[in-house]
């Protein structure tokens, strides 16, 4: 289980990284002093795909968080069950 979640948590540093030099190269294409209308259309698409990937990394995160949390739930070990221990208070 934990070589599922450090895979996990490496691959997902990875796609943000990713992501991050992405909307970078985008930004500095779009916002280029130069005249070539097709590299800023360029810049523009590669920002919108990122944001895009923003997205879907986040929920894939976030269903994998889930997936993990109940995963660790089941099969954890029951609590034993409560103990009643009632104390006799008697009074003379």
């Amino acid at each position: 289980m934990e070589f599922v979640r450090n895979l996990a948590v490496q691959i997902m540093i990875v796609a943000w990284v990713i992501f991050l030099i992405t909307w970078i190269i985008g930004w500095v294409l779009r916002g280029a002093p130069i005249p070539m209308t097709r590299l800023k259309k360029t810049g523009h698409s590669l920002v919108e795909d990122a944001v895009w990937a923003a997205f879907w990394l986040a929920m894939g995160g976030t269903v994998f968080s889930l997936i993990i949390f109940i995963v660790n739930s089941i099969g954890s070990p029951m609590p034993p069950p409560p103990t009643n221990m009632i104390q006799s208070t008697s009074t003379p």
